[in-house]
C-alpha cells in the first residue's frame, strides 16, 4: 500500500485482514486497474458493511463507488496521509491537535503550527483544523478488553485504566509477556483511528486518494 503497489496489494492474505488498510489498497488496484481488484474490493466492502466500526461506511461506499456498485460519494479528493491524521487527531490534549493542508494534503501537529514552522498558517481558509483529544483513545481500550478471550487478563487490563496513567499502564501490561494480545491491540487500534480519521475528513467534505 504504502510502496503504490496494487498488484502487491492483490497478493496479500487475509487470514487477519486490516479491513481499513486493505480496502485503500483494493482503492489503489481499481485505480491501476489490476486484475482481481474488483474481487478484493466485494470482499471489503462486505467485511466494512458487517463490522459497521466508525468510518467503516465511507470506505466501503468509496470502493462501491469505484467498482461501479453504487455511486461514488460527492466528496473532493485530498491526498492525506490517514496515520498522520490519527495521530493529531488522539492523544494527550495538551499536545494533540493541528491542521491539514486542503490543497496538499500535508499534516500539521499543532506543536509545529505553534513553532511558526507552518508555511502561510494564518491563512485560516487554507487550512482543515483538527482539535485532538484521549476520549478516543481510551474509549478503543475499553472496547478492546470486551474482546479479550482471557477473563483474567482482561480484567487486569480493566484495572490498568483506571485514573491517571491509563494509557502507560495499559501498553505496559500488553508489553509484559503478552505478545499476542499485543499484537491483535496493534491491529484494532490501528483499525480504529483510521476509520476516525476517514469519518473526520468526509464529514469535512473530503475522501483520501493515497
Amino acid at each position: 500500500m504504502y510502496r503504490g503497489d496494487g498488484a502487491a496489494v492483490i497478493e496479500l492474505g487475509t487470514a487477519r485482514p486490516a479491513w481499513q488498510l486493505l480496502g485503500d489498497g483494493a482503492a489503489l488496484a481499481l485505480v491501476q486497474q489490476v486484475d482481481g481488484a474488483s474481487e478484493l474490493a466485494a470482499r471489503c466492502v462486505a467485511a466494512l458493511r458487517e463490522r459497521a466500526w466508525i468510518g467503516d461506511a465511507e470506505l466501503a461506499d468509496q470502493l462501491d463507488g469505484l467498482t461501479g456498485a453504487g455511486s461514488a460519494p460527492l466528496l473532493r479528493p485530498l491526498a492525506v496521509d490517514l496515520d498522520e491524521l490519527a495521530e493529531i487527531m488522539d492523544g494527550d490534549p495538551a499536545t494533540a491537535g493541528g491542521a491539514v493542508d486542503r490543497e496538499s494534503g500535508t499534516v500539521w501537529p499543532q506543536t509545529v503550527i505553534d513553532d511558526g514552522e507552518v508555511p502561510d498558517a494564518p491563512d485560516v481558509e487554507r487550512f482543515l483544523w483538527v482539535a485532538g483529544g484521549s476520549r478516543d483513545g481510551y474509549q478503543d481500550m475499553v472496547e478492546f478488553i470486551d474482546t479479550c478471550s482471557d477473563q483474567r487478563f482482561a480484567e487486569r487490563l480493566g484495572r490498568a485504566i483506571r485514573g491517571k496513567g491509563a494509557f502507560r499502564r495499559f501498553a505496559d501490561l500488553l508489553h509484559r509477556g503478552h505478545e499476542d494480545e499485543l499484537t491483535r491491540w496493534s491491529e484494532f487500534v490501528s483499525e480504529r483511528r483510521r476509520g476516525r480519521a476517514r469519518a473526520w475528513l468526509a464529514d469535512a467534505g473530503y475522501r483520501v486518494t493515497r
